[in-house]
């Protein structure tokens, strides 16, 4: 119960004593019967917060951010393919489109023994609750994690991957040109062939989601999809002068060790006093050791950062004479997080049109799963963006993956860059960059407007808005 946002161990105690409440169920039948307003210590407001709070958690049960699910859905598509029992298996569904929430994992397999697959699942202690059900098997793995399993045999294997990994959008979109019953029943030897018959542009799996991509596909206009590959520098990271963990040093090294050729560093700015905000004398002190290891580390580039609070007025938190010693500006909001979308809105229009703000930081504050953003009109934002030349952060941490894709086909559609940025707070952040650009390329994002597929030379000309 002191999950729940508002909750601690005093109000758990009345909860208790007073009404006998033992479970979220419980809770929430008593907020719907306002049976909390009169108990001491809430009140009606703090009743509607928990109220809100408990039905964000409980319409969150049984769901995992992807980077919680990959590594053991792969795990189980190599024990399906080394099992002996199946000649092809795949991801498919929403964790082969790489969603950013999932419920379950979903597998395809093409077998000619059924019922020893089954068996072999059950006696390696994989599959827990078995249920068949005509042509999939539905069961739970570690830690109770749903799993379906699609049974196909070789000759419709490539087509029964096609139609589980597309969204119902996507598939509703395709029956307009060719029925899923004319489709079906052949056997193809890719899914390019599928997408040929259908007179489309081959349609990656993650942009199967019934938005553009059959419109684009049409017209032979998809994106080439950015790639990690494209990425030559990483953005927006924390060293322990606030809250990292390693040095700027070390952070900087092993930016460097992983084959990018530039790095970010943008601490946190002097209002975060919970993340070890930088004061002025802290952020000079930073900048000559970057001066000193530019020399040392050259011709790798250390590039001087601040992520900047954006106040509730919608200033930055140091005035100009420290924010003209940036390189550039990562603007973010971090306090006073429950805004109208009109209050929200005009408080980060007011950041983007700071002269030093070179990158909005993760739009909303949503944290998936766990914290829903504030509401802002994107496209006001996105739009103002345009107009002073600001870059959007997509922020690359699982649990964050601010700006929603969804919203990035309208920011390229105005020119917007969108920087794929970890947000790394340690070394081992910086793989969060492969999350980043897996949603990136769901929304359709290519390398040319990615800020930080840029080179040194062309990303320093766009800081110094050349």
């Amino acid at each position: 119960m002191m999950k729940i946002k508002g909750i601690g161990p005093k109000k758990v105690a009345v909860l208790w004593k007073e009404l006998e409440v033992e479970t979220l169920g419980e809770l929430l039948y008593a907020c719907n019967e306002n049976r909390l307003i009169e108990l001491k210590g809430f009140g009606d407001k703090t009743q509607t917060q928990i109220k809100k709070a408990l039905e964000f958690t409980i319409s969150n049960a049984g769901k995992f951010h992807y980077a919680a699910l990959e590594k053991t859905a792969m795990t189980l598509v190599d024990t399906l393919k080394n099992s002996g029992f199946c000649s092809q298996a795949s991801l498919t569904g929403a964790i082969r489109r790489k969603c950013e929430i999932l419920d379950c994992i979903e597998v395809i397999v093409a077998t000619d023994n059924v019922e020893k697959l089954i068996s072999f699942l059950q006696s390696a202690g994989i599959a827990h609750k078995t249920e068949r059900n005509n042509n999939d098997l539905t069961f739970t793995i570690a830690e109770n994690i749903k799993s379906i399993l699609y049974l196909a045999n070789d000759d419709d294997f490539v087509w029964q991957l096609f139609h589980t990994t597309a969204s119902i959008a996507h598939k509703e979109q395709l029956e307009t040109i060719i029925t899923g019953e004319q489709m079906a029943g052949k056997k193809y030897l890719s899914e390019k062939e599928i997408y040929l018959v259908y007179n489309l542009s081959y349609i990656e799996p993650e942009m199967r989601e019934g938005l553009e991509e059959i419109k684009l596909a049409r017209q032979n206009a998809l994106p080439h999809l950015v790639s990690l590959a494209n990425l030559k520098g990483i953005l927006h990271n924390h060293s322990t002068y606030s809250d990292g963990i390693h040095t700027l040093e070390q952070m900087a090294t092993n930016c460097r060790d992983l084959g990018y050729t530039y790095f970010g560093i943008c601490d946190h700015s002097k209002s975060a006093f919970y993340a070890n905000g930088m004061q002025p004398d802290r952020v000079l002190q930073q900048q000559k050791e970057i001066d000193l290891l530019n020399k040392k580390l050259a011709p790798f580039h250390i590039f001087k950062g601040i992520e900047s609070d954006i106040l509730s007025d919608g200033n930055l938190d140091y005035d100009d004479e420290i924010l003209k010693t940036f390189d550039f500006v990562v603007a973010s909001v971090h306090s006073n997080l429950k805004m109208d979308e009109d209050k929200a809105t005009a408080r980060l229009l007011r950041a983007i049109e700071n002269p030093y703000t070179r990158i909005l930081g993760h739009p909303t504050g949503r944290l998936l799963l766990a914290r829903e953003g504030y509401p802002i009109d994107h496209k006001k934002i996105i739009d103002a963006c345009a107009a002073n030349n600001v870059a959007i952060e997509l922020n690359a941490h699982p649990y964050r993956l601010d700006l929603d894709w969804r919203h990035i086909a309208y920011a390229v559609s105005k020119c917007v860059m969108i920087s794929i940025n970890p947000d790394a707070h340690s070394k081992d952040g910086f793989h969060d960059m492969y999350y980043g650009v897996c949603v990136a390329r769901k929304g359709g994002l290519q390398a040319e407007q990615t800020l930080n597929a840029l080179d040194v030379i062309a990303i320093e000309k766009f800081f110094k808005r050349l």
